[in-house]
């Protein structure tokens, strides 16, 4: 995938998440999140045998958001302390 498609994938991964988790971020927040997710799902993903289609751009959405959620789960506890 070109650099495009993974902005598209990281800004739509980290605004699922951002809804899903009750949060509100902007435009470059959620782009941040949405990357690190992606990072996070596809390791997650590698890690437990998921069978990943590796150029379905709605499987790399879900990888990422499923990253991207656990990552704003993350950031929430460490802010609580």
């Amino acid at each position: 995938m070109g650099i495009i498609a993974w902005i598209i994938i990281g800004v739509v991964a980290g605004w699922l998440a951002e809804k899903i988790m009750g949060r509100s971020h902007g435009l470059i927040a959620n782009l941040i999140v949405g990357i690190l997710g992606a990072v996070i799902g596809g390791w997650l993903a590698g890690f437990t045998g998921f069978p990943v289609i590796i150029n379905s751009f709605v499987t790399s959405i879900v990888i990422a958001t499923i990253g991207a959620v656990i990552l704003l789960y993350l950031v929430g506890l460490m802010k609580r302390r």
